[in-house]
């Protein structure tokens, strides 16, 4: 179910809230990703199985499409650069 994003915030509380979701992740610990907190290879419940059920989640809460040209390693990298995908695809 999307939610209705007025601002940035709204979309790191729901990424925040995919994370812990779908990678299984505790909530203390998903707070304290910053943005250069690496994820993708360095999580190990972030891994190539976990893309795909991520995106899924992000697009089902976010009210967003990710086309498959826009998906690669590097937004996926820290939870900084994830974060500035989600804010740009949500709120554009």
């Amino acid at each position: 179910m999307a939610v209705a994003l007025d601002d940035a915030g709204e979309v790191e509380t729901t990424l925040r809230a995919v994370l812990r979701d779908v990678l299984g992740l505790d909530a203390a610990r998903v707070a304290a990703f910053g943005p250069a907190t690496p994820l993708f290879g360095a999580l190990p419940e972030f891994d190539s199985m976990a893309v795909a059920g991520l995106l899924t989640e992000l697009e089902d809460r976010l009210g967003i499409l990710i086309e498959d040209h826009e998906v690669d390693a590097d937004m996926m990298e820290t939870f900084g650069a994830l974060l500035a995908f989600a804010k740009a695809k949500a709120l554009q």
